[in-house]
């Protein structure tokens, strides 16, 4: 059976990333090799200052990932995206209270931070590890986006408590004291690299099924992250302030992550903005084209119900040809905010189209070397249609004036026109009104309105530089 074209190309993203990841592992591997082949390749280095930078990179890191993650949360509402955003802010607590905060009040080496910074980062990896085979979405995002911050650093204040309380029955990890490394020791950073090792399994198999930008950039990560841990596992155990191969593996998995996190959320505030211009064309189509529609349908079933075919025809032929100009205006304005028609050529088509008939004189002005952004250009060309419409059916106007241009280094768009106008404090602010400002505030844009019976209506939207 031949596959289809969308499962295809899936495949064959999938295929590239399994090829990837075997290069990489295969590097990491050969030069993990290289390191167990010579030990003197293995040795730390003393360096207390650029540890505490790393420390620092790790914890600005994980402390950035969980925003963002968190904002992916409050967009989606996922659960996925919720149990990474509190991973990341776990381990980014765990760098910064048991490595961080030691450092820096000089209490370094105790086995109350050195144990709570091992365990308060397996905490962390082990909630990552799970996101991956989480399911399901949360409604109430707020509040389940705030319990799950209090209970991660509840989990870590006991985890901190814990160690603490156990004192000096935790083995000692002072290589002043004893060279020898506690079996305890081993098996933690064991267990982290099990961690990391589910991690990659996880967000690759999440890639394969749902082809996701972000489960691609963390598999990357876990790969690295993996191999760091089995770096420090063969690495002789080092003091606080020793660097080895592992802290720079993790420094590169750190910088892949950042990355990665970032492409996924600007792919997310993408997704956004065109489901919300979609539901704003179907709200436009479902107040103006389908009106129309229902028009048409209307005066049908009346010349089916024997209507006199000389009052109903001509009715029928004018919401025709409204639908047929209404279908116009949306593909103008779409066109125009895809990129696809240039923004002054499409204004002018829908002024051509507005006044057709001669019952509207309008007067356009477009500065050209005025820049406009794609998301500025839809807003306002559904703005001035707005502004253009109430001019030609509820101001009676004859004669209307549209400007775009630059004045005192801010862009404006400005209409305006000759009709009856209206008193806009008693009028208060209708519908259409509420809509364009709306639209204004949506591009960083302010709307002002003037208006008084019998001078006419005057709206100037002034653009963020």
């Amino acid at each position: 059976m031949p596959i289809p074209p969308l499962v295809h190309q899936d495949r064959k993203q999938f295929e590239g990333f399994l090829w990837g990841q075997v290069l990489l592992i295969g590097l990491l591997g050969a030069t993990l090799a290289l390191f167990l082949a010579y030990p003197s390749l293995r040795e730390p280095y003393s360096l207390p200052e650029l540890k505490l930078v790393l420390a620092t990179i790790y914890m600005l890191a994980g402390g950035l990932v969980a925003l963002l993650t968190a904002n992916r949360f409050a967009i989606e509402g996922r659960r996925y995206d919720l149990v990474l955003c509190c991973g990341f802010l776990v381990t980014s607590l765990s760098w910064l209270l048991f490595s961080i905060v030691p450092v820096v009040a000089h209490t370094q080496g105790s086995e109350t931070e050195l144990w709570a910074a091992v365990a308060g980062r397996m905490l962390g990896w082990g909630m990552i590890a799970v996101s991956p085979f989480v399911r399901g979405r949360v409604h109430r995002r707020g509040a389940a986006l705030g319990n799950g911050i209090v209970l991660s650093i509840t989990a870590l204040l006991v985890v901190w408590g814990l160690s603490r309380s156990l004192g000096v029955a935790l083995p000692n990890l002072d290589p002043v004291r004893d060279q020898t490394v506690p079996a305890s020791l081993s098996g933690a950073l064991a267990a982290t690299a099990l961690l990391h090792l589910l991690s990659l399994v996880g967000f690759s198999n999440r890639f394969r099924l749902h082809g996701e930008d972000l489960d691609y950039w963390l598999a990357l990560v876990a790969t690295l992250t993996l191999f760091s841990s089995l770096h420090f596992i063969f690495t002789p155990l080092a003091k606080a302030g020793d660097v080895s191969q592992g802290d720079y593996l993790r420094v590169l998995a750190y910088g892949v992550l950042l990355v990665g996190v970032w492409r996924a959320i600007r792919s997310s505030e993408f997704g956004r903005a065109v489901s919300e211009e979609r539901a704003r064309v179907a709200r436009e189509i479902h107040d103006g084209l389908a009106q129309y529609l229902f028009a048409i349908s209307t005066h049908a079933s009346m010349l089916e119900a024997g209507a006199d075919p000389a009052v109903t025809l001509p009715q029928l032929k004018e919401a025709a040809l409204a639908a047929q100009q209404e279908a116009r205006y949306a593909i103008l304005a779409l066109s125009s905010a895809a990129g696809r028609s240039p923004f002054d050529a499409a204004l002018r088509r829908y002024v051509d189209f507005l006044t057709a008939d001669g019952d509207l004189e309008v007067e356009l002005e477009i500065d050209a070397a005025i820049a406009l952004g794609p998301d500025e250009q839809i807003e306002l060309f559904r703005i001035v249609q707005e502004g253009l419409a109430n001019a030609r059916k509820h101001a009676d106007a004859r004669h209307a004036w549209v400007q775009i241009g630059e004045r005192g280094g801010e862009r404006y768009v400005a209409v305006r026109d000759d009709g009856t106008g209206f008193d806009a404090v008693e009028d208060g602010a209708g519908q259409g009104l509420r809509n364009m400002r709306e639209r204004a505030a949506s591009i960083g844009g302010a709307l002002t309105l003037r208006s008084t019976p019998g001078t006419g209506t005057a709206l100037e939207v002034v653009l963020r530089a």
